[in-house]
């Protein structure tokens, strides 16, 4: 499977990727310097080549709120760790009493003052375990905070792409209404030496309008977009995602799905959440009854000169197990265990079902460009057979502007199929493992 699937991906030099080392057609050179002027044209937003995918991702994830929050609870683990490190589970208890008879009316001195200081202490290897699962949630959350940092790369990709796809449709907007006038130009020259009739004008002039309409929503597209992705970076930017090509795909590695999967951080955080709870489960059988306290108390008493006014001693006590307590606490303890063993099998099944997905839109991505491909070059070729028809009287003006705007609309697609097989290509970097 994996040597297939570098036979219809193999790894190219050059700029252009899987199609690189082709020649480019006269209509792709066409589509090619058309797309390049439009974008020159277009006004505002970021451009490509700010900065680069990984740097794009490193500064979504300075400011990403989540990690802000994980690393908090990471911290809080580790200090709880720490904390169950201590010689004993608690801290000290103290209690004081104090009696005397002149409550009850007697008023003969009698009066005893009673303190005394005791601590918790830990039951046999409850210590250890508290430490352990402490320490287990900390690896838990690292993996998690490794889940979010890939979520995120994903994110930083999705609105790179919409924003590139916004761009080049604006760009395109801007020729078709270039291309609309200059008809609309020919039109009037026409209408002015009687050779146009005044429907030729109207329609001409409603596809102008319509054209131009297209480049006010292509405009919004591209400011929303641009909007969204500078709120996920914290900075103004485009990362040149359209420069990453079979050559990083060479390198993702994903004819070994099982590597890829044991080491995806989703599998390895619901690992780690099992082997938490594990020992979960653990330190609920060490827990197997409250933990008993031992310490030490004095006792001054005032009666009469009684010889024996002053005592010190030590008192211990120890509280039995008790199945009320104990059920309870072990059944949580085995159900959080049967949820994360449950919720690492559905991770794995999720990883693999999502490597099958990518692979397969790597293959479907690299065959819709190719078609998108022929399609804008044809319907672009034939836009410009039918308006040199028409201007010669050999087409009717309607037959040229639909011709036209097949064209656009071809062109419309070839750019979203070729930003879609480039972000199709770091989409499985970043299902292997890596930030480009």
């Amino acid at each position: 499977m994996g040597s297939d699937f570098h036979r219809r991906f193999p790894p190219v030099h050059g700029s252009g990727g899987r199609h690189a080392g082709r020649r480019p057609s006269r209509a792709g050179r066409a589509l090619a310097l058309l797309a390049g002027a439009a974008l020159a044209m277009a006004a505002g937003g970021a451009r490509a080549g700010d900065l680069s995918f990984h740097d794009a991702v490193s500064a979504a994830w300075a400011i990403d709120p989540v990690r802000s929050e994980l690393t908090v609870n990471r911290d809080s683990a580790d200090a709880r760790a720490d904390a169950a490190k201590s010689w004993f589970p608690g801290g000290p208890v103290l209690s004081a009493q104090y009696y005397d008879d002149h409550a009850i009316g007697t008023n003969i001195g009698y009066t005893t003052y009673q303190g005394g200081v005791s601590v918790p202490l830990w039951l046999p290897g409850q210590g250890s375990a508290t430490t352990r699962v402490a320490q287990a949630e900390s690896a838990a959350i690292q993996e998690r905070m490794n889940v979010e940092h890939m979520v995120l790369a994903v994110r930083v990709l999705d609105a790179a792409g919409a924003l590139v796809v916004a761009q080049r449709r604006q760009a395109v907007a801007l020729s078709l209404v270039q291309a609309m006038q200059r008809i609309d130009a020919a039109v009037a020259r026409a209408a002015g030496a009687g050779e146009s009739t005044l429907a030729d004008r109207q329609a001409v002039e409603a596809e102008l309008a319509g054209a131009r309409n297209e480049v006010g929503l292509a405009r919004e597209q591209v400011a929303s977009s641009a909007a969204a992705l500078a709120v996920l970076l914290g900075r103004d930017g485009l990362p040149d995602i359209m420069t990453y090509d079979s050559r990083l795909l060479a390198r993702t590695r994903l004819d070994t799905p099982q590597l890829i999967e044991d080491n995806d951080p989703r599998v390895r955080a619901s690992h780690r959440a099992t082997l938490a709870a594990e020992d979960g489960v653990k330190l609920a059988r060490a827990s197997f009854m409250p933990n008993p306290e031992v310490g030490i108390g004095a006792i001054h008493e005032g009666s009469y000169g009684s010889p024996w006014d002053d005592r010190v001693g030590v008192n211990i006590s120890v509280p039995l197990p008790s199945a009320a307590r104990n059920v309870p606490m072990m059944a949580d303890a085995r159900n959080r265990l049967a949820a994360a063993d449950s919720q690492e099998r559905q991770a794995r099944r999720m990883v693999r079902v999502e490597l099958a997905q990518v692979r397969a839109r790597l293959e479907a991505s690299g065959v819709t460009l190719d078609g998108a491909r022929a399609s804008a070059g044809a319907l672009n070729r034939r836009a410009d057979e039918l308006e040199r028809s028409w201007k010669v009287g050999e087409t009717s003006l309607v037959e040229a502007l639909r011709a036209r705007q097949a064209a656009y609309n071809a062109i419309l697609s070839l750019n979203a199929a070729e930003v879609g097989w480039h972000a199709a290509i770091v989409r499985a970097a970043i299902a292997a493992g890596m930030t480009p």
